[in-house]
């Protein structure tokens, strides 16, 4: 119960937050930002839907006519129906921390930011150069410059309830 009157309480949020304004979903350069804006509020409620899955998400609520807006009334019913069944949630902050330990191999606490770079963006769904940047400016030890992976993990995942 608990979690249906906070899927409707984000919901409302939303709604009243941007109800005036369409959901910009790419620019005119259409450089792949259209998946990039609707994840960020997508993620901004929650939910952690792979690329595969936006893709799906944003191809249910776009136009047959591309405008380059989502129109609020269309992604309301799909993000209420995704809340409400509690669709993309995080990955539990236990196996984040199993995932960076298979990396480091010899078991220092720590990836060097190069070695982290390579698998992340020659592996499963690749990083852009702008994500890596973005991720290593809350990654990196400022005076170590390695990534100390626990600490990493704990700053970014949020509490389930």
């Amino acid at each position: 119960m608990y979690h249906r009157l906070f899927a409707v309480y984000r919901i409302s949020y939303l709604y009243f937050s941007y109800k005036n304004l369409p959901l910009m979903v790419f620019d005119v350069a259409a450089n792949s930002s259209i998946y990039r804006e609707i994840g960020t509020i997508i993620r901004s409620l929650g939910c952690f839907p792979s690329e595969g899955e936006l893709h799906d998400i944003i191809a249910e609520v776009e136009e047959e006519e591309p405008t380059g807006y989502i129109h609020f009334e269309k992604f309301l019913p799909v993000m209420t129906k995704v809340l409400m069944e509690r669709k993309f949630r995080p990955i539990p902050e236990h196996l984040l921390i199993q995932a960076f330990e298979v990396l480091d191999q010899q078991k220092k606490g720590y990836l060097e930011p190069e070695e982290l770079k390579k698998h992340l963006t020659q592996e499963g769904e690749p990083f852009t150069q702008e994500e890596m940047e973005e991720m290593f400016s809350a990654a990196l030890d400022p005076d170590k410059n390695v990534i100390f992976y626990k600490d990493f993990v704990s700053m970014m995942t949020i509490e389930e309830t």
